[in-house]
């Protein structure tokens, strides 16, 4: 397939989800040129892209999406960006918020400044959490069955925490541009992914790596938090659908329709390692009720406009295929799982049987 961009530029491209549509469109789109610009802090792993390389189609350049010197750098020798790069975990954002906000807000601010300078396509990826939360199911008419129970492109932000807050910032950004200075942008917000090259610090990959390392995998709270899964495959077809074929000033929400609360998730993934599905530690939830409840992505705005359709439907067998995933790699977890495990354990607490 021919691709209307010759040279684009991916922010956060050594992380899961950029490294992931790094691959998606080196496989698909033999005529494009990929610079990934990323900071490789813990989140970025090198390894998730390096076998790229040797073809001269991959690149990567080390530094900070919000150094104005090596953003216009990358920039000037694009026609497009593919914004990726954030701060990403809600605990970690409870701890410490500098970082989410210089990363997340001043760092998109940087970007889009370049793309303004060069006339580049723009595209933001974000993040549903930006909506806050929804009912859960049983607690709307009807157990669900009605208007206003998935989150739209029309849904007002309602972040909860400095992660979703500062997302909803750069967010908020873009549009600005796009109408003030007619940057040629579009914003796709998306629901929770899971797959393969996810850092073992969050939910899926860290019990999955739990159970192979021996250790008992921890639910916070009752577990009946609602996440809309996606396979991180469908997200990056999604994203390019956009970049490619989306109108400058929309958002468009990537879902699959994947809602499961995180006991059920957990317990299926004991199931398929062959361990009881009660084998876990419950731990006292960090944010309690501030927790979100519950996502859901409503996608029909990107399926009808744009004829997006997720491959990967069946969340059984892509949750079985990120398994095997984890269990086949070793080599690339395997070392920092100790520190990740040390860093939870200095604030959770188990809650006695």
């Amino acid at each position: 397939m021919e691709s209307p961009f010759k040279h684009i530029v991916v922010t956060g491209g050594a992380g899961f989800i950029g490294s992931n549509f790094v691959h998606y469109v080196y496989n698909n789109f033999p005529d494009v040129h990929i610079t990934v610009l990323d900071k490789l802090t813990y989140a970025g792993n090198v390894n998730n892209i390096n076998m790229l390389f040797d073809s001269g189609r991959v690149e990567l350049v080390e530094g900070d999406i919000a150094d104005p010197k090596i953003v216009d750098e990358v920039a000037s020798k694009a026609d497009a960006i593919v914004h990726y790069a954030a701060e990403s975990h809600n605990d970690n954002s409870l701890v410490s918020q500098d970082e989410f906000v210089q990363t997340n807000f001043i760092g998109t601010y940087t970007l889009i400044q370049a793309a303004r300078k060069y006339d580049l396509r723009f595209h933001h990826v974000s993040t549903d959490e930006v909506y806050g939360d929804l009912p859960y199911r049983e607690e709307l008419p009807g157990h669900g069955e009605g208007a206003g129970e998935k989150f739209t492109p029309e849904t007002p932000y309602n972040p909860t925490s400095p992660y979703s807050s500062t997302k909803a910032a750069s967010d908020l950004i873009v549009r600005a541009w796009v109408r003030s200075f007619g940057l040629k942008a579009t914003i796709s917000n998306c629901s929770n992914n899971y797959g393969p090259y996810q850092h073992i610090e969050k939910f899926i990959p860290r019990q999955i790596t739990n159970i192979l390392s021996g250790i008992k995998p921890k639910l916070y709270g009752d577990g009946k938090n609602v996440r809309d899964w996606i396979h991180t495959e469908d997200h990056s077809s999604g994203v390019w659908a956009i970049l490619t074929k989306g109108r400058y000033g929309e958002t468009y929400l990537i879902g699959a329709d994947g809602e499961k609360n995180n006991k059920e998730v957990l317990e299926d993934i004991l199931t398929r390692m062959d361990k009881s599905a009660d084998d876990y530690d419950r731990i006292i939830d960090p944010r309690g009720d501030a927790h979100d409840k519950r996502y859901a992505i409503d996608n029909t705005k990107l399926r009808e406009e744009l004829g997006w359709e997720p491959k990967h439907t069946d969340f059984e067998s892509g949750l079985q295929a990120t398994i095997d995933w984890y269990k086949e790699n070793e080599d690339w977890w395997k070392a920092e799982k100790d520190a990740v495990e040390a860093k939870y354990a200095e604030t959770q607490k188990i809650v006695e049987k």
